[in-house]
């Protein structure tokens, strides 16, 4: 046997493994959830509003607040926008859930939570991420690395509902330990596991983050039913096109430049090779800080919110 035929054998016996465990997942094609999407063009970030098609029952999911990192000003116009919606359509919301700690926006979990209500979720391994990036800022014993900011802490198949929805969470690291899809019915939020199939994946060269454990958890998302909605965390605009969001299983299996044809080797190769070139995100210095934290600002000693620039760390 050579080493492609191996190769292609174990590529083969993972897809079988990743195929059976997602059978463990309790997929409902037929719950269609309301799904709005809202583009923050300063870090190319989309919020999601999901809602129970059969109550007033809603989520948000990966909201975004404003920072002037300049001027050190925050706003929440983004955030505002999201709040308003809900309003207007008369929404309960019951879950603010954050894919994974993102490092190139700050998330506005807190805030929405203090004028609608609802609890902010995150995977498990968040712990880890505040672990490590702990060290990094030189946060001291009162920053607590338990996961404890967050009202929910999920392992993967954890299940929660949304009015008469029952969704679930399916680990997926690669990205960041931390990194988790939530799947409601007919749709699937992958966070930054996946892009458009136009712009491939997300990076996996953050502390934490592994490019074969990335390709697995692509392929685990990419074992749910062909007809799955898949809603990104990210769209770049590739070649300028109009920005877009949402795809399906079968488009990125068939698409996605990163995916389609290779194999596992082959992406890691992809990844590790692109991660080289890409230069650390523009907000990730306050956007760590504060995403470890469920979306609260650090404060120093006399309780006044400050961010840490870590010197030759990152």
């Amino acid at each position: 046997m050579n080493d492609q035929t191996r190769m292609d054998a174990h590529n083969e016996r993972m897809a079988e493994a990743i195929a059976t465990s997602i059978a463990n997942y309790p997929v409902d094609l037929s719950v269609k959830p309301v799904v709005q999407g809202f583009y923050d063009e300063d870090t190319a970030t989309i919020s999601y509003i999901v809602k129970d098609p059969t109550s007033n029952a809603a989520a948000i999911i990966d909201s975004v607040m404003d920072i002037d990192y300049a001027a050190g000003r925050i706003t929440f116009t983004h955030a505002d926008m999201l709040i308003a919606e809900i309003e207007k359509q008369g929404l309960k919301l019951e879950w603010i859930i954050e894919t994974h700690a993102h490092a190139d926006h700050l998330s506005a979990a807190p805030y929405i939570q203090q004028k609608l209500g609802g609890k902010i979720g995150i995977g498990e391994n968040i712990r880890i991420v505040q672990e490590v990036f702990g060290k990094i800022f030189n946060e001291g014993t009162e920053f607590q690395r338990d996961g404890s900011q967050f009202d929910a802490l999920f392992k993967d198949g954890d299940t929660y509902k949304i009015g008469n929805m029952t969704a679930f969470a399916m680990h997926t690291p690669g990205h960041t330990p931390a990194c988790m899809t939530h799947v409601i019915g007919d749709a699937a939020f992958v966070g930054d596991t996946l892009f458009m199939p136009d712009g491939g994946s997300a990076r996996a060269d953050f502390p934490g983050g592994d490019a074969g454990q990335l390709y697995d958890s692509i392929m685990k998302v990419l074992s749910l039913p062909d007809e799955m909605r898949l809603f990104m965390c990210h769209d770049y605009k590739p070649g300028g096109r109009e920005v877009k969001w949402e795809t399906t299983v079968a488009e990125e299996k068939a698409h996605n430049i990163h995916i389609a044809g290779k194999t596992r080797e082959e992406f890691v190769r992809i990844r590790t090779e692109r991660d080289k070139t890409l230069a650390m995100p523009r907000l990730i210095i306050p956007s760590i800080q504060v995403n470890i934290r469920a979306g609260h600002i650090p404060e120093d000693k006399d309780g006044n919110q400050m961010l840490k620039v870590p010197i030759n760390k990152l």
